[in-house]
């Protein structure tokens, strides 16, 4: 009977050993980046028929901001453009009949100072034209000038313009990648605000598996490198998936563990991700296995 005993626990000593030689070299769960698409607007969300799951690509439209009082002063600040352009046509002909004036009085002023030079004329008269012909100048100078101011206050509501634009072109909150709809934050009608959160995305066509390795194992480790990555079939058995190391942490980590003594629950490891082609199986969260 002893011996009998003696040979079930070798029996069972050898299975042991065996199982660990096939046990996987690290354990984790798939991730893969997310990214929270924003609204850059204060507004109401007019428009938001997207649901979870639902594809999108890069700058695709997932919703929309009232738009009604941007475009109305987008509106105004058009009119006003106008308005200020057509005094620049009021003055462009006010300039012609000044500088006509001018021309004809240059005629007169070199007639009467004819006239002095062979005593023909008083210096009453010289001064007379002189004065009216600095005047006619002074006011063909002032009329340049406001040109000046009117460019001036184009160019504001030109920035003005452009500022109310950009913000039109913002209230359409587009997708900032290739993925999936993994969250929605908010609903149609709701109000959005600059920096709320919307909706969240992710690239589901392949995701890493987030993986620890001690400090022996790193040295086995390369970049680029392909390995096994295992994950659940059923209760008992595993399904075998291709991977590639895509990411080796620099720095070392302790990750904590629940193991029953102190060396062994907080232990110094490295952070390894393996880049996995994603056909469906996979989900964020999954857990996963390797072996090197």
């Amino acid at each position: 009977m002893k011996r009998q005993y003696l040979w079930i626990l070798a029996l069972l000593s050898l299975v042991a050993c065996t199982g660990n030689d096939d046990r996987s070299d690290a354990y984790g769960n798939f991730e893969t980046e997310e990214v929270i698409v924003s609204s850059e607007i204060a507004g109401k969300l007019i428009r938001f028929d997207i649901e979870l799951g639902d594809q999108v690509t890069r700058g695709q439209v997932l919703g929309l901001v009232d738009t009604t009082q941007l475009s109305l002063q987008i509106k105004q600040l058009n009119a006003q453009k106008k308005a200020v352009a057509s005094q620049k046509v009021n003055l462009r002909a006010q300039v012609e009949v000044q500088q006509e004036q001018i021309k004809n009085l240059k005629i007169q002023q070199d007639r009467v100072h004819k006239l002095f030079a062979d005593r023909a004329a008083t210096q009453q008269q010289v001064d007379d034209v002189d004065g009216q012909m600095q005047v006619l100048e002074k006011q063909l100078q002032s009329t340049n000038t406001r040109f000046i101011s009117i460019n001036s206050e184009l160019d504001v509501l030109e920035a003005q313009l452009a500022i109310a634009e950009d913000k039109l072109a913002k209230c359409a909150i587009t997708s900032l990648m290739d993925g999936v709809v993994l969250e929605k934050y908010m609903e149609l009608g709701e109000l959005a605000a600059p920096g709320k959160a919307v909706v969240k995305l992710g690239d589901l066509t392949e995701l890493d598996l987030r993986v620890y390795v001690s400090g022996a194992q790193l040295a086995a480790i390369q970049l680029e490198q392909q390995v096994e990555v295992l994950i659940d079939k059923n209760k008992t058995e595993n399904e075998s998936l291709s991977g590639k190391v895509s990411w080796i942490s620099s720095e070392a980590e302790f990750t904590p563990k629940i193991i029953q003594t102190k060396e062994e629950r907080v232990k110094l490891v490295y952070a390894v991700k393996i880049r996995v082609k994603n056909d469906g199986r996979l989900k964020i969260g999954m857990p996963g296995e390797v072996k090197f």
